[in-house]
């Protein structure tokens, strides 16, 4: 199999377009670089299409890796055929390759080898090979009775011959194929309540109390087809299996199955062995096959709902970290609590922590005019602009308190509420003891709330993207591949934004192109030490930043106010002398980009970029990216995203009333739909039947994480702490 061409097929591309990207992958580029810096070489691929060239390379190389392993192990047996060597070269999957070689795959003694080892394949071949056979079948199976070896009777070596059918059968590459796409095509599957037994000593206390809530009732009595059955329904069904609440089964026609293995197996129609054979392939199918194709099954459905689940809470977390950053405002951030009291923090323009205090507004302390006393003191003091407030427990109980005290005072001031999702996993983290050593870890979370606001993307990096809170199912699935995938997302966004080199942080360098946890450390400590970057070519000087790092890195890396205006933007240090080149045609001076971008547009669209590329010396793309650049150089992409709603009053769920138009904040989009912050207790649903005029497949088509979005209460339960929204017109 030639890898570029099938990749490059599969994903319609040309072979020079995967061929230059296996080329630059083998060169240690990154997906962030060759997606922004090397559009000559790739065609423009953008990341998406960049991963899944590498995972395809990542899977055909293994696949090709076992193809080997497998031909050389057969060729080792003698039993290596031209028919299977081409059999197993044009396979695709492992799994077609792994059918192949079943067959002659090493076994542990079952029922068929033993039978092998009593003398009895002979007889199984004479039953394959004698399908018109006219003779006396009882006499024929004496001739295999054998005491020594263990036979004793003709029903004994009939069945041990039955035995070695049943494994030939099973084994037969065409007879599970065959079986698996009946099963993933007309298969149900069901699940239903498992009974406990009564014992307390079978069932664990655990047990009894999940299913006292029961949890999992829609799905005591559930089947579905399974071509129909979606993500979360599937990882709800494997979750509900794991706590041993739910009973999983496949539902299917096993005599059509029987019939289907029969048919692809025997080379021919009829034989007067039939009765025997399909008793052979009954147990076959029952024993064998069956439960060996069910786990596949199970297997490739999990997959594809972790995949799934994976995909969304990726999308999800991608949404939260290009949050728009609330820059150059006095914030204060506030983790509610009841018993243990809520915890301020004040932080300045830059992240800096100025002061921080706890107060007991709420049950049992009730101190709430102190609470006042002393958050208006604290606003007053440094004239705090922003109150974040965390999303958690006594949330809306601090958001009271803060629109009263809003009201009273008439501060200038308003409130966002902040999804505070792995707080506690920062504050007790190394990286927020190294931040700030001097504050207990309950002091620091609040922190980390006001600077979430501040600047989201630089704050939440320094939390495993899977306490961050915006999926579904997220402990369920594959957690090596969650983890793989956040980190491409974290790593993409990071790169996307870009990192200011002297205010970021080790654990937002970590993810810079190129970068790693070592380099990002020692680049803080070059600034500590020397004092603010000045260049980008300072970074040259950094213990273990060689070139091939500095390559990756460099043009994500931002100066501001430094001595070259080009180090505050993406174009890259390698493309400074065509920018040179380009600005002189121009007669605009370096010093002078900022104020330029209109001179730039308008020579631009009258020369047109194919030709000043050429009389330049570069490729077009480069030089529509520098061009973009030059117009606004320092922009931050975010600052295209929607702001956060600011509140200075609050409402309760009983101030609601159906056919109510509000602004909501969407939290977390799931399969389903999605869930909106609307200002009240509870977040809404946004059921995904609701969000369009028409039908929706997939929510993450309509919306995203942090859109601010115009809904319709449609629904209203008080009791049970539940909104129903809609966004049709």
């Amino acid at each position: 199999m030639n890898i570029i061409s099938y990749i490059a097929k599969e994903l319609n591309l040309r072979n020079e377009q995967v061929e230059a990207v296996i080329k630059l992958f083998k060169e240690d580029a990154t997906i962030p670089f060759i997606a922004r810096y090397r559009k000559e070489h790739t065609g423009g691929i953008d990341e998406e299409v960049l991963r899944q060239v590498e995972d395809r390379f990542g899977y055909l190389t293994l696949l090709g890796e076992r193809r080997e392993t497998i031909l050389k192990s057969i060729e080792e047996q003698g039993k290596l055929t031209d028919e299977l060597k081409t059999k197993i070269i044009d396979s695709i999957t492992l799994t077609e390759l792994e059918d192949l070689y079943l067959p002659y795959k090493p076994k542990r003694k079952t029922r068929g080898i033993i039978a092998k080892a009593k003398g009895l394949e002979p007889l199984a071949l004479f039953l394959l090979e004698s399908p018109a056979f006219s003779g006396n079948l009882e006499e024929k199976l004496t001739e295999f009775i054998n005491e020594e070896l263990g036979v004793n009777s003709a029903e004994e070596a009939l069945q041990g011959a039955k035995d070695i059918i049943a494994e030939m059968i099973n084994d037969n590459a065409e007879v599970r194929k065959g079986v698996r796409e009946h099963l993933q095509e007309e298969s149900v599957v069901k699940s239903e309540r498992v009974k406990q037994k009564a014992s307390t000593k079978e069932v664990s206390e655990k047990q009894q109390q999940k299913d006292k809530k029961e949890i999992y009732q829609i799905y005591y009595d559930f089947s579905i087809d399974i071509k129909k059955i979606k993500p979360y329904q599937l990882l709800a069904l494997n979750r509900g299996e794991k706590e041993k609440a739910l009973k999983i089964s496949f539902v299917f026609d096993e005599p059509v199955i029987v019939n289907l293995m029969l048919k692809k197996f025997l080379t021919y129609k009829e034989t007067v062995f039939l009765d025997i054979f399909m008793d052979t392939t009954r147990d076959a199918f029952t024993r064998l096959t069956f439960p060996s194709i069910e786990r596949e099954i199970r297997a490739q459905l999990t997959e594809t709902a972790d995949l799934h689940a994976i995909e969304i809470f990726a999308s999800n977390l991608r949404q939260l970290l290009l949050q728009p950053p609330m820059m150059n405002k006095i914030i204060m951030g506030i983790d509610p609590g009841f018993y243990s009291g809520s915890k301020v923090a004040v932080i300045d323009v830059t992240g800096k922590y100025i002061e921080g205090v706890t107060i007991y507004p709420h049950p049992p302390q009730n101190k709430s005019d102190e609470a006042k006393k002393i958050l208006h003191h604290l606003i007053s003091k440094y004239k705090v602009e922003i109150i974040a407030i965390g999303n958690g427990t006594a949330s809306r109980e601090t958001e009271m308190l803060i629109s009263e005290l809003i009201k009273e005072k008439e501060l200038p001031c308003h409130y966002v509420i902040v999804n505070e999702a792995g707080a506690s996993v920062y504050s007790a983290s190394e990286v927020a003891k190294k931040e700030f050593p001097d504050l207990e870890a309950s002091q620091r979370g609040n922190i980390s709330i006001g600077r979430r606001l501040l600047d989201p993307l630089a704050e939440l990096v320094k939390i495993d993207p899977k306490s961050i809170g915006v999926g579904l199912y997220q402990h369920d699935v594959d957690q090596k591949l969650l983890a793989q995938k956040l980190d491409n997302v974290v790593e993409s966004c990071v790169n996307h934004v870009g990192v200011d080199l002297n205010t970021a942080s080790a654990s937002l360098l970590t993810h810079v192109s190129g970068l790693n946890k070592r380099i990002a450390e020692n680049i803080i400590k070059f600034r500590e030490k020397t004092g603010k970057f000045k260049c980008r070519e300072e970074l040259k000087e950094i213990t273990g930043l060689g070139e091939k790092a500095f390559e990756q890195s460099a043009g994500f890396l931002k100066v501001p106010n430094g001595e070259n205006p080009l180090d505050n933007t993406f174009i890259h240090p390698e493309s400074y002398q065509a920018t040179h080149v380009m600005l002189e045609k121009f007669n605009i001076p370096v010093a002078k980009i900022k104020e330029s971008g209109a001179v730039i547009s308008l020579i631009v669209s009258q020369k047109g970029t194919k030709k000043l590329a050429e009389e330049i010396g570069i490729g077009e793309p480069t030089l529509i990216d520098i061009i973009e650049n030059l117009k606004r150089p320092g922009r931050d992409p975010r600052e295209e995203m929607p702001k956060p709603i600011l509140r200075s009053d609050v409402l309760k769920m009983e101030d609601l009333a159906e056919g109510m138009k509000l602004k909501g904040t969407v939290r977390n989009v799931v399969d389903f739909g999605a869930f909106v912050d609307i200002g009240v207790k509870q977040d809404g649903l946004l059921h995904v039947s609701q969000m369009a005029n028409k039908f929706i497949k997939n929510p993450l088509d309509i919306i995203n994480v942090g859109d601010i979005i115009d809904v319709t209460i449609t629904g209203i339960d008080i009791l049970r702490g539940r909104i129903s929204l809609s966004m049709k017109n």
